[in-house]
């Protein structure tokens, strides 16, 4: 993995560091758009469960996939060098959305 620190040894002003800043900035937010797009395309994929879910009376939560996606996703981020209790926690979070989104999609489907 390349590495991305920086310091300020080697610029020459600090109109260099500045001009350092804004490209280290544009591509956290090319990476933040990315997300973005990604997570989309995600709850895509997650609403279309939901509605297969809720047309077969299946609950909104899967316990089971949720902790082994925990377990894989805990392994990708020790390997990507981020902290794995970080990874979780946002996993989390999409997870209960996702379930959010999959009670709302169920009760709709019962009306």
């Amino acid at each position: 993995m390349a590495e991305t620190t920086a310091s300020t040894e080697g610029f020459d002003s600090k109109a260099d560091v500045y001009d350092r800043l804004t490209s280290i900035r544009q591509s956290i937010d090319n990476i933040d758009a990315a997300l973005i797009h990604m997570l989309a395309e995600r709850f895509k994929f997650t609403q279309t469960v939901g509605r297969l879910k809720a047309e077969h009376g299946l609950p909104a939560a899967d316990l089971e996939r949720e902790a082994r996606q925990i377990t894989r996703l805990r392994g990708l981020a020790e390997e990507s060098h981020l902290d794995p209790a970080f990874a979780e926690k946002f996993l989390n979070f999409i997870v209960a959305e996702v379930i959010h989104h999959h009670e709302r999609i169920a009760a709709d489907t019962a009306e």
